[in-house]
Parts: C-alpha cells; sequence; structure tokens
C-alpha cells in the first residue's frame, strides 16, 4: 500500500502541474522552487540546466572526483527531479538511471534530457514508497544524490543510503549530500513540523505546499549527523571522506576500522556536508 508522507506532498503539488499540458519553461517558471532557489518570470529550460551543469563540474572538482571515469560509468542519481543535474550526467556517463518519488517529474526529466542531454543514455526509476529502489544489487558504478536526503524523514534518508550501497558494485562510488544540525535549526525543524502538518489540511494544504515560503520551512524533514549515518554504513565502505565547509567545525568519530578523513572546503553551505566512498 502506498503511504503519502508529508514532506512529499509539495512534489506531489507541483508533480500535478507538470502533469498538465505546459511547455517545459512554463513548468520552471511554476515550480522552479521545487529545485533550486531561482525564481522569476523570464527563467527558461536551458538556463535552469545550466545552473545543474555549473553545480556538477563544481562538486567534481571539489569532491575530488576527477579521477572517476564517468565516460565508462553507469550513474544513479536519487531525486533528479525534472532533470535540473540529470541531462549534465548523461553527457558525461555512460548510462543514467534518474530516480525519484514522482513520476511526472520522471517523464519531465525525459523530455528535459531529451532537449539538452543523451536521451539514449536515460533510464528512470519511479520510487513509489519513496525509500527503497527496485535495483539489482551491484547494478551501478555510482550512486550520487543532492539536496534529496534532507527533505525526507530520517529513517527514510537512512534506508536510501543502505539502498545506494547495496545498487552500488563493489568498489564503486556513493556521492550522497547531507544536511545536519545549525543554531538556526531550532526554529526551522519545529516550523518544519507544522507546516507539514499543515498541508495535510484539506482547503489551505494544496495552496501551501505550492508556495515557496512555506515549502522552505516545510523541507526541514531532517538533520542527519556524519556520525549518524556513519554508525550505520561505515562497515559496507572503505575510503570515506566527509566534505563540510570551512566556515564551520565538524567533528567525525572513526567507527570501527575505517579511517575516515574529514576535508574542510569553500563554496559548500555551513549546514551542508558530503559523504565520497568506495563500497567495499
Amino acid at each position: 500500500m502506498q503511504t503519502r508522507r508529508s514532506h512529499h506532498l509539495p512534489w506531489r503539488r507541483a508533480g500535478n502541474l507538470a502533469d498538465n499540458d505546459l511547455s517545459a519553461d512554463e513548468i520552471i517558471r511554476e515550480t522552479g522552487w521545487v529545485f533550486n532557489n531561482q525564481t522569476g518570470d523570464e527563467l527558461n529550460l536551458k538556463e535552469f540546466v545550466a545552473t545543474g551543469d555549473k553545480e556538477v563540474q563544481r562538486y567534481i572538482r571539489l569532491l575530488e572526483l576527477e579521477n572517476i571515469s564517468f565516460e565508462s560509468s553507469t550513474l544513479l542519481e536519487i531525486g533528479s527531479g525534472i532533470g535540473r543535474m540529470t541531462s549534465t550526467f548523461t553527457n558525461r556517463c555512460e548510462k543514467v538511471i534518474a530516480a525519484d518519488v514522482d513520476s511526472a517529474f520522471l517523464e519531465r526529466c525525459r523530455q528535459t534530457v531529451a532537449r539538452l542531454g543523451r536521451i539514449d543514455r536515460l533510464n528512470t526509476l519511479h520510487v513509489i514508497n519513496g525509500r527503497t529502489l527496485s535495483l539489482n544489487d551491484n547494478s551501478v558504478d555510482i550512486a550520487f544524490s543532492y539536496i534529496t536526503l534532507q527533505h525526507c524523514q530520517p529513517q527514510d534518508a537512512l534506508e536510501l543510503v543502505n539502498e545506494a550501497i547495496r545498487v552500488t558494485r563493489s568498489g564503486g562510488t556513493i556521492i550522497l549530500n547531507f544536511r545536519t544540525w545549525v543554531r538556526s535549526d531550532i526554529a526551522l525543524v519545529p516550523l518544519g513540523i507544522i507546516m507539514r502538518s499543515l498541508w495535510k489540511v484539506s482547503i489551505i494544504g494544496p495552496r501551501l505546499a505550492r508556495w515557496r515560503w512555506s515549502t522552505r520551512f516545510g523541507w526541514q524533514a531532517n538533520r542527519l549527523k556524519p556520525d549518524t549515518v556513519l554508525a550505520k554504513v561505515a562497515p559496507q565502505l572503505t575510503e570515506i571522506k566527509v566534505f563540510h565547509s570551512k566556515k564551520r567545525t565538524l567533528k567525525v568519530l572513526t567507527t570501527g576500522k575505517n579511517s575516515i578523513k574529514v576535508i574542510p572546503i569553500n563554496r559548500i553551505n555551513p549546514s551542508h556536508w558530503w559523504l565520497v566512498a568506495q563500497v567495499s
């Protein structure tokens, strides 16, 4: 039985819009708040995808991923949306599997990639329950996720991390983005709980779930420390690296026999951190 989690509701509302007969550019202007921080009547799909291309290039450099052979790899993108980064991945990788909780987004993702990427390299995967991936073990070389796991309930996010590891072959790479605690979360996390409750109210909920200001609160679904994640998955990984902002101190405990490198870098949000590791 499919459950409708409150933290998925904004995507459902935007997905309903994506079902309509709107152009890709209109979808970007209507639902851009779902995918990045840009809004405005002049937004278009090409510019939208260009922001994803720049971020892919930036994180390949910042996260020390230059030695990965993307051109011969199958990459799984957990939380593809309508293809902001997916198009770039299809231009770089041999094969891309775009996974998302909303099937309408995946259809739009295919349209985006058809225009700006390599549609012949793309497969899509509907994550119906928000926590499991219908893929075989050892079926991808790279598992990637950016600004997605923070929008899941904590247990769902941890399950998706386990799933990412399960489907990645031995020696493959996981590249996963998380959000951890900052001072503002004292207010943001409770407000997120309240907003997700309001999304379920019959009349006001659908409207709130489409407004950008309300989704900025409602998205605050989890905060996961590196220690919390690594306690669950470190035994399955090697060459573990945790990247975080130079603007903050992030302590990480050594888990078991694994050596963990903690690397502060510029140009990363102080509330974010990345887990980059090989599957053992």
